[in-house]
């Protein structure tokens, strides 16, 4: 959607970069001053009266996503006295916005971004999903603006390319919202609202929802665990409508098993299960997935990656696809999965948001081992750290002493998401401090609050953002029964020991999967869904990166320790260090500026 002066079909040729995330049809209306855009990938109602921009009554709406619960929606305005003409979820959520206005945000179940133009009121509605799991983009100035949900068809020529995006890309591998690569482009953040009085030209944007302070359950741990595993199974429920085939990720972790098993249980006929094989043993979890396969019963499908594949994604999709610069390596091989599920499949279900809520990553057992250092005075650990500890522990020197600089748990939780050695010459992390601000009162459990940080800042910038961008781009609608707000939204009520006791990550989520696949299955080591990038780094890329990294890209790149960067990779060249995450950074960002040739001020 956008009031700026474009023809029609300058529109359509915007929107046709992005033309994966919606081949069965684009479709563009003029309205008054306004130009609405809309791609569809038909999942529900594939009759092309649910074609979008759909109108009702003067209100007009371009809408990405899925309402889960459009089923109940629909009924209770049918008992208000409308009547519908498609099957779909569009007609039911323009239709509440009417009934409703804003309220209708709080009914909503669902993964979404929508705007909706008002003609009466001369307002255009805007509105992201609670968690963000569907992107939202705009362009914002002097009342003029632009929505996409990607980047790509966004006016940018005349943006500048923002250097503190870079900053922050440069410490985090992603850029979170509401930051983009340009100035004057936003991303909506997850649970807000944004209103735009096109007569005043203003825009008012409000969260919606946001994370509570917890109240702990008092529900013993056997209801405690009823009580989510009947949540799942809804979740999962309302996630299998489709008028699409239909499939689930089934990885060796145990959050895409209990969905896949959940899912098999549901369905009146064999599920469609995928899986990535590796040829390196140490990233493979096939063999897992494949036991998985067989007790639930599901059409397997096992695809051999290998390196060759995936770095064919890094020219062919990943640049293209994403439109900022994006390091998350684990983007690779998803991209080559969703290829290989679009052939059987346009909506597959996933575990992924299982890690956040129920404290399934290493930093959470590590934010309670770490506690205990804090015993020790500061000095004494400013005096340890100068000793060569991470020889004996094969780690970076950065890692030990970054962490036993720490001042407080707080600077310890959100170190797990920044580089522990900034390669910034002037590092600011007044962004991660905003993040952090929102909800550090909301819990006195430093897990707690780094699960909320998990939540707030590394599931929406980049979980959500590889899933999109990687299932989209081989058009399939990836769909998390984990991300389904009510089950965070419990899980945080949950005491601390409910889902990681003695070590054991994830409890509650392993006693619900007893009830499906037997333990002794997938107590197997975890490996996940990881690359060996510090490899490649030294051998296949070698050539490639060393080209592009050269003194030329380096010194323009704004707030980068130039000679800080060149000492680790001349050390991970060397195979002294890993610093593989560092030098991807720096690779993507020279590949992304190649790509959109700008300019680096």
């Amino acid at each position: 959607m956008t009031n700026l002066p474009y023809q029609r079909m300058e529109v359509e040729k915007k929107i046709e970069k992005i033309r994966f995330r919606g081949p069965d049809n684009l479709s563009v209306k003029k309205i008054g001053d306004l130009l609405l855009g809309h791609l569809r990938l038909a999942i529900l109602d594939l009759d092309s009266r649910s074609n979008q921009p759909y109108s009702y009554k003067g209100y007009h709406i371009s809408f990405n996503g899925e309402i889960y619960n459009f089923i109940d929606i629909k009924s209770e305005l049918r008992t208000l006295g409308y009547n519908f003409e498609t099957e779909s979820d569009t007609e039911v959520l323009i239709k509440g916005y009417a009934e409703w206005g804003i309220n209708i945000l709080s009914k909503l179940n669902g993964m979404f971004a929508f705007a909706i133009y008002d003609e009466l009121k001369q307002e255009v509605f805007c509105a992201r999903d609670r968690l963000g799991v569907k992107p939202f983009y705009y362009f914002w100035k002097d009342g003029k603006f632009e929505i996409c949900s990607q980047l790509k068809p966004i006016h940018t020529q005349t943006c500048k390319v923002s250097s503190e995006a870079i900053s922050i890309y440069l410490d985090c591998g992603y850029i979170p919202s509401p930051f983009t690569i340009y100035e004057d482009v936003y991303k909506l953040q997850p649970g807000s609202y944004m209103l735009i009085d096109l007569n005043k030209k203003e825009k008012y944007i409000e969260r919606y929802w946001d994370l509570q302070e917890v109240k702990q359950t008092s529900l013993s741990y056997s209801e405690a665990k009823e009580k989510l595993h009947q949540l799942l199974i809804d979740a999962v429920k309302i996630r299998m409508q489709s008028d699409v085939p239909l499939g689930t990720f089934l990885s060796g972790g145990i959050d895409s098993a209990l969905v896949s098993a959940i899912a098999s249980r549901l369905s009146k006929q064999k599920i469609n299960t995928f899986t990535i094989a590796f040829d390196d043993p140490k990233y493979d979890e096939s063999k897992v997935a494949r036991e998985y396969s067989e007790i639930i019963e599901s059409n397997h499908t096992e695809t051999l990656c290998k390196a060759s594949d995936i770095l064919e994604r890094i020219q062919q999709d990943m640049i293209k696809v994403y439109d900022e610069p994006f390091a998350d390596s684990s983007a690779l091989p998803s991209l080559l999965l969703n290829k290989v599920i679009k052939e059987k499949v346009t909506v597959a279900l996933s575990g992924d948001g299982g890690d956040e809520s129920f404290l399934g990553y290493l930093h959470f057992k590590n934010t309670q081992r770490f506690k205990k250092i804090f015993w020790i005075p500061f000095f004494i650990r400013k005096a340890i750290s100068k000793l060569p500890i991470y020889k004996l522990i094969k780690s970076r020197p950065e890692t030990i002493k970054g962490f036993l600089y720490c001042k407080d748990e707080e600077e310890f939780i959100k170190k797990w998401f920044l580089t522990n050695d900034t390669q910034c010459l002037n590092p600011d992390y007044r962004w991660i401090d905003t993040y952090y601000f929102q909800f550090k009162r909301l819990s006195s459990d430093d897990i707690q609050k780094a699960a909320d940080l998990n939540i707030k800042l590394w599931l929406e910038n980049d979980s959500n953002v590889k899933v999109d961008r990687a299932s989209m781009a081989s058009s399939v609608e990836i769909r998390s029964p984990f991300l389904d707000y009510r089950i965070v939204e419990f899980a945080r009520t949950l005491p601390i020991d409910y889902r990681l006791k003695e070590g054991v990550s994830k409890r509650i989520i392993r006693d619900i999967l007893k009830e499906y696949i037997p333990q002794e299955v997938f107590t197997q080591p975890k490996r996940g869904f990881a690359v060996p990038m510090g490899n490649w780094l030294r051998n296949e890329l070698k050539q490639d990166v060393l080209r592009k990294l050269n003194d030329d890209f380096l010194n323009v790149v704004p707030n980068l320790d130039v000679p800080k960067f060149k000492n680790k990779l001349q050390l991970h060249m060397d195979g002294q260090f890993d610093y593989s995450f560092n030098i991807w950074k720096l690779y993507v960002l020279a590949l992304w500026q190649e790509e959109y040739q700008v300019k680096f001020d």
